[in-house]
């Protein structure tokens, strides 16, 4: 006869292995990482072909949580276009400007598509976890990581820490509850030369960095003298009617042809001088001429 003691044994057994079951549903980790106490400062979790590890309570690390990657499909759709266009060239370098915590990092690594990655953030939190992703995946030595931001001047400048998304983090204040540090600022031009990288050599530049990017696009023009392929975030909510109107002309001057990307339907092709600023935000491939 079963004791009281066994019986318990074996409840305890059979409600373990359902949560175990229910909690490695998408739903069931989406309920169990909104709960997580704020004292468990970071996670690391198997994604498949690599580790990563995140905040539980940051947006990305959220999502990482749920899904397994953060957004990879993007990576993949943008290889393939570039692959179809004739665009891919082996053996170059990714420049990537906002590099966050490493998830973009980590999935062109493991594509191979690039020689070599440039990956620049300013947020010392967001870097932190960068160099670890980086280490913990083996690709130190595809890697060069440079913890500043991108601007005209070398210097410093006054960068905005939001406090739910570390990826809207940002050199222009997005929230009040924003806390304000102050983070090194470099040229592109000077970073690629102390990584020894001449222009020529990169065949692509990513960038999402949250409203800044005409300033990082003034700071590296040679780049798009030779009109690199450059994929970025356009972001109109950030530089408002005029400056984005303006930042379309500038653009133009560089590239005449784009392909302008939504969610889930085919990327489509525009001029750039007709690129539209009346909408909040949207991903945007400048091409080669």
């Amino acid at each position: 006869m079963l004791t009281v003691k066994r019986v318990k044994r074996q409840i305890r057994k059979i409600r373990n292995r359902l949560a175990r079951r229910f909690f490695d549903t998408r739903y069931g980790r989406e309920l169990l990482v909104n709960v997580l106490p704020a004292r468990l400062l970071t996670m690391t979790i198997d994604c498949g072909d690599h580790v990563m590890t995140f905040s539980p309570h940051d947006y990305i690390g959220r999502k990482i949580f749920r899904k397994g990657h953060f957004e990879r499909e993007h990576v993949d759709r943008l290889l393939a276009v570039l692959k179809a266009r004739g665009l891919w060239r082996a053996d170059t370098v990714l420049l990537e400007l906002g590099g966050n915590i490493g998830t973009q990092t980590v999935y062109f690594g493991l594509s191979k598509a690039y020689s070599r990655i440039v990956s620049i953030e300013p947020d010392p939190r967001n870097f932190e976890l960068l160099e670890t992703n980086i280490r913990q995946n083996g690709l130190d030595g595809m890697v060069t990581l440079v913890h500043c931001a991108a601007g005209e001047s070398e210097g410093k400048i006054a960068f905005f820490q939001h406090q739910d998304n570390h990826g809207k983090s940002s050199a222009l204040r997005q929230s009040p509850s924003d806390k304000e540090i102050s983070v090194p600022v470099r040229p592109v031009s000077a970073i690629l030369a102390d990584a020894g990288i001449e222009a020529s050599s990169v065949g692509l530049v990513w960038m999402d960095i949250e409203g800044y990017e005409p300033v990082a696009c003034r700071s590296m023009e040679a780049l798009m003298t030779l009109k690199v392929p450059l994929y970025m975030e356009f972001s109109p909510a950030f530089y408002g009617p005029e400056g984005s109107a303006e930042f379309v002309r500038y653009l133009a001057g560089f590239y005449t042809d784009c392909l302008v990307f939504a969610e889930d339907d085919d990327p489509v092709a525009l001029k750039v001088a007709k690129m539209p600023i009346d909408r909040v935000q949207y991903d945007v491939l400048l091409l080669p001429s």
